[in-house]
């Protein structure tokens, strides 16, 4: 496809996308008076997305090219498959460690005060970074768990998909990256993403769940080298999008993007550094889950219109946590979306101006244990749940087969 034609295939999909959030945010469908996504919310259970993080937490920290990695793929898919999610796939591409790293952001002015993405740092700044030293992890275990090094070579990701009953040539993505390092469990970065994903996976997947618009579920690998997985996908699959296999069949191997949501860290919102850099042990009571959009993207507009979607559906079904939305989403999956599709990303903090500046101090370290939260940070996670669950809910017409 040439660069003009691909140029016009994009911008007749981010149409589509941007007429179908301006519908749902005009208040078109209107819920019914049973709510069918309020009892889709109240599925999800604190100790089953607990249960999850920590399953993906046997596998340590999960580093790309590596046979942990690769295990926990193949437990993803089983998973996956035993929740009667359809369409279960992998996407293959190569990863070499020489190759040239993508931007992952738009560029910002060379100023120290600015974060990546375009937000500006304000108060205490920590020190941050990624542990590759494995004697800072003091569980011998775990230390043997993670000691084998990535090797380049073929990787793989999975994702499946709930298919609309009424259009599935359109398609929401729902996705998180499965893959960590920092010799830790990486079960904030991003096991609580991961498990996010899966949960909201089996909750669509149950068989008395009927949607209008298809959704598809999809577990990144390589995102902490890149984004090499998300940008594969989008090489490999966006000139795919609508395009009916075999013609006649009402088969849409990749429907037409409507929107992309990343989960992206999802369990740490204790505040703000000290100033001796020391953050405080228990989550803040004024936590909330930070919904991201790129102002900078050239689907900004529609961007901002999903994440106040989102937005809109915490305030109607989370149970304890509000969000903030902000315009500096950067260094997550979503990014290499955000020109074709809007895209959104969901987190604890603020990527750039917060977690970049120590809000989180396990990023990428040995403590990124399952044992290091607690239930009120799992909760949090869990909220983030509700909220995607709701919006993705409405978006996708979600009802319940009686």
């Amino acid at each position: 496809m040439s660069r003009c034609a691909r140029t016009v295939a994009a911008a007749t999909v981010l149409s589509a996308a941007m007429t179908a959030i301006t519908a749902l945010a005009a208040g078109e469908g209107a819920a019914p008076s049973i709510d069918p996504v309020k009892v889709l919310v109240g599925r999800l259970d604190l100790d089953k997305y607990k249960a999850t993080i920590r399953e993906l937490t046997q596998f340590g920290d999960r580093r790309q090219g590596t046979d942990r990695n690769r295990a926990a793929v193949n437990w993803i898919e089983a998973q996956l498959k035993s929740y009667g999610c359809s369409n279960v796939s992998r996407l293959k591409y190569s990863y070499s460690s020489t190759d040239v790293v993508r931007p992952s952001g738009p560029p910002v002015a060379h100023d120290p005060n600015l974060a990546v993405g375009g937000a500006r740092y304000r108060g205490v700044a920590a020190k941050t970074g990624v542990n590759t030293n494995p004697m800072l992890q003091p569980d011998q275990k775990l230390r043997a768990l993670n000691s084998q090094p990535a090797k380049d070579g073929e990787r793989e990701e999975v994702y499946c998909t709930k298919i609309g009953s009424a259009h599935p040539e359109d398609m929401y993505i729902v996705g998180a990256h499965m893959d960590g390092h920092g010799w830790g469990e990486a079960a904030n970065d991003d096991g609580s993403g991961t498990a996010l994903v899966m949960e909201l996976a089996r909750i669509l997947s149950a068989p008395d769940v009927r949607t209008d618009r298809s959704i598809r579920f999809a577990l990144w690998n390589n995102e902490e080298t890149g984004l090499n997985g998300a940008y594969a996908y989008v090489t490999q699959r966006a000139d795919l999008q609508g395009k009916e296999v075999p013609a006649g069949s009402g088969l849409y191997p990749e429907p037409k993007w409507l929107g992309m949501i990343q989960h992206d860290m999802m369990l740490f919102d204790h505040g703000m550094p000290r100033a001796d850099g020391t953050v405080r042990k228990d989550q803040r009571p004024e936590a909330d889950v930070n919904i991201e959009f790129q102002e900078r993207a050239k689907a900004a507009d529609g961007a901002q219109k999903l994440a106040w979607i989102f937005n809109s559906a915490n305030e109607a079904y989370a149970t304890d946590y509000p969000t903030t939305v902000g315009p500096h989403m950067t260094n997550t999956d979503s990014t290499p979306f955000m020109d074709l599709v809007p895209a959104i990303s969901l987190r604890e903090n603020e990527r750039g101006r917060e977690i970049g500046a120590g809000w989180d101090p396990q990023w990428h370290e040995p403590t990124d244990l399952y044992k290091t939260y607690s239930d009120a940070d799992f909760r949090l996670g869990l909220n983030a749940a509700q909220t995607t669950l709701g919006a993705i809910g409405r978006l996708s017409g979600a009802t319940l087969i009686r």
